[in-house]
């Protein structure tokens, strides 16, 4: 493990972050696990699969 991490580490035991914060990241979880949950019982639809165009890399 690096230092640098158990120096963040050691500086969220001291300061905590706010809680909306913490609610925020549990909201962006929740929401990533409901997709996933989603994808697994109903599938991905093929509208939103990407196709290539030509061969071609579209962006």
């Amino acid at each position: 493990m690096n230092p640098l991490w158990l120096l963040r580490m050691a500086r969220w035991a001291r300061h905590p972050p706010p809680l909306s914060r913490i609610l925020l990241v549990l909201a962006v979880v929740g929401v990533c696990v409901l997709l996933w949950a989603v994808e697994q019982v109903w599938g991905w639809p093929d509208w939103l699969t990407p196709e290539r165009a030509g061969g071609r890399i579209v962006r």
